[in-house]
């Protein structure tokens, strides 16, 4: 089986907002694609013990990790965790019962938020509070950070989707 690429491309050139908004539509379009065509039991399978890392827990931790930085951080409401009682970001990863419509539904959802916020922040200049960091951090800073954990869980993503059903690539 192959995968179909329908990522959107980076420009080469545009202005820093720009591009950032590309490159992270990019990661997010490509972590998409590692789970294309895949049913709920392939998306739950697990990388190797003790590891709960699936494909289905990157998508649910991913979401969490938008949620967090832009509605938690950037837009500071004051949310609950999507998938932990306990604020544990680790819980995300196991996704054992879960389904890639609840999982993609919500992923889906906090990426439109995501989007929305960015759109609606006057600058990359914005600064909010990370409270368990005690500093703040510019949206610019979020944005690099998001391209940074999509790019890394993608990577994840390659290893895991090569162990379910071989596709490699892009």
């Amino acid at each position: 089986m192959t995968t179909v690429d329908n990522r959107p491309e980076p420009p080469k050139r545009g202005t820093e907002r720009e591009m950032l908004r590309a490159y992270l539509d990019f990661h997010r379009a490509t972590l998409a694609m590692k789970c294309e065509g895949l049913n709920d039991e392939e998306l739950r399978q697990k990388s190797m013990p003790p590891s709960t890392l699936s494909l289905l827990g990157l998508v649910r931790h991913m979401g969490e990790v938008e949620r967090t930085w832009f509605r938690r951080v950037v837009n500071q409401e004051n949310l609950p965790h999507l998938w932990s009682d306990k604020s544990d970001y680790q819980e995300a990863y196991d996704a054992s019962t879960s389904t890639r419509g609840e999982a993609f539904s919500a992923w889906e959802a906090e990426v439109e938020h995501a989007r929305r916020i960015e759109r609606e922040a006057e600058s990359l200049d914005v600064y909010s509070h990370f409270a368990r960091w005690g500093e703040d951090v510019s949206l610019r800073w979020v944005m690099l950070h998001m391209i940074h954990e999509y790019a890394r869980h993608n990577g994840h993503a390659d290893f895991l989707r090569e162990g379910v059903d071989g596709v490699v690539g892009a």
